[in-house]
């Protein structure tokens, strides 16, 4: 995949999202991102010359729709791998948010285009905390790579090798056996996945219980066990918040 590297955008996934429709393949990376979208229309706060933010475009190749979840698996699990290699252990947060212990390292935003049953074009903007101290949005628990371990980094080799890790974690899962087995690593990688309870909020009902996630579904679906009731619910994206407390 090609890199470009923008001195100043509102937003990368909006930026590539302009290129022209024959662009396949691109990174497009900013040094300074002033209005960056996260999940549920949330902003990402990020401090200028001191972050990896960038979105990845490309087009998958008789990629059905339906498997559109493993593509959210691969970019996500390419991050844990990128922070393994600098020493730190992140879990990934469904459905794509990348945690180290109970604070957020980094945002993902997957927007996809779908032409018939298969994914025309997918863009993946990422954003991850490296070498900024101080945050003074209201997010209730950042963190980044020099908090954690007290060094600041380059950030051009850093995103030259997370862009090597997705690579071959989108070659893995162009296969059905590649996909099953991204999908088992997703699991074990997850935030909370231990089989302990913790609060939960239905959106739909407003309801706040103890849970215990007891998987996710190929397509995507979390599922969590209400230790009252003993019921297991399956929820879609936006439909079941995380409480952090």
């Amino acid at each position: 995949m090609n890199i470009i590297w923008i001195d100043e955008c509102q937003s990368t996934n909006t930026h590539v999202g302009s290129l022209p429709l024959d662009t396949n393949g691109v990174v497009v990376a900013t040094r300074a991102q002033t209005a960056g979208r996260g999940q549920k229309g949330n902003s990402w706060e990020s401090e200028p010359n001191k972050n990896l933010t960038f979105s990845v475009m490309w087009k998958p190749q008789g990629f059905a729709a339906r498997d559109q979840f493993a593509i959210s698996e691969a970019v996500a699990l390419a991050v844990t791998d990128l922070l393994s290699e600098l020493g730190l252990e992140a879990t990934v947060k469904w459905p794509n948010d990348i945690y180290v212990g109970d604070k957020k390292i980094c945002g993902i935003l997957i927007e996809h285009s779908v032409m018939g049953f298969d994914l025309s074009r997918t863009i993946a903007g990422v954003g991850i905390n490296i070498n900024q101290r101080e945050f003074v949005s209201d997010a209730p628990n950042p963190v980044s790579v020099i908090q954690l371990i007290g060094a600041e980094l380059s950030l051009e080799p850093l995103l030259e090798r997370y862009v090597s890790i997705l690579e071959s974690r989108l070659d893995a899962i162009s296969t059905a056996e590649g996909r099953r087995d991204i999908h088992d690593e997703f699991q074990k990688s997850m935030w909370r996945f231990d089989g302990k309870p913790y609060p939960f909020r239905d959106r739909d009902s407003g309801q706040t219980y103890l849970g215990i996630i007891r998987g996710v579904e190929p397509l995507g679906f979390l599922e969590v066990e209400n230790t009252e009731t003993g019921e297991v619910r399956k929820y879609a994206f936006k439909e079941v918040e995380f409480l952090l407390s």
